[in-house]
């Protein structure tokens, strides 16, 4: 059965968790959104009506979805809501169920690429490439793991580039790969 897990964004856009039958998410996510507006109100009132079930990750997810941080360099781009949601997916998935992610983030999309999770987005096409990302000092040019954002030899403001990238391949899009 398939499961949506909604970032953030997915309540900015106008996602109604009560037209897709239940969906999950996690406590910082209604921490992001601004308190008294109607994504808010969407929010609680699909939680109350048994619609949206808000769960915190494991332990064991969240420490996985830190070192795929750390090892993509997307520690900078990422929140706290960002890497439960991704950690809660994992969490589900783990239980057998089969979880579709709801995020526009491209951070959150390029985590879930990196650990084989389903996602897709509302209000933009999704990400192309999967990255894993790199800070490096345009004066000095030594390479650093983000979030550090001042060169700590030379004091210039760190830059972020892509260090490798692999295309992704949408569901439903034939295989490339293959000759």
């Amino acid at each position: 059965m398939r499961t949506l897990v909604l970032d953030t964004s997915a309540f900015i856009m106008g996602f109604n968790p009560s037209q897709s039958g239940h969906a999950y998410t996690v406590e910082a996510v209604e921490a992001e959104l601004s308190e008294g507006t109607f994504v808010q109100l969407r929010f609680k009132i699909s939680q109350e009506k048994g619609e949206l079930t808000v769960q915190p990750p494991s332990t064991n997810s969240i420490s996985t979805v830190e070192a795929l941080v750390k090892r993509t360099g997307e520690k900078g781009s990422v929140s706290t809501a960002d890497r439960e949601v991704v950690a809660l997916a994992l969490d589900l998935k783990e239980l057998g169920q089969e979880p579709f992610i709801v995020s526009d983030d491209y951070a959150v999309q390029n985590l879930a690429e990196h650990l084989g999770l389903p996602y897709g987005s509302l209000a933009n096409f999704g990400i192309v490439h999967k990255f894993n990302w790199v800070m490096y000092c345009p004066a000095c040019h030594r390479k650093f793991t983000p979030p550090q954002v001042i060169c700590s030899v030379c004091g210039t403001q760190l830059k972020r580039k892509v260090l490798s990238k692999t295309k992704v391949k949408k569901s439903g899009e034939p295989d490339r790969t293959k000759p």
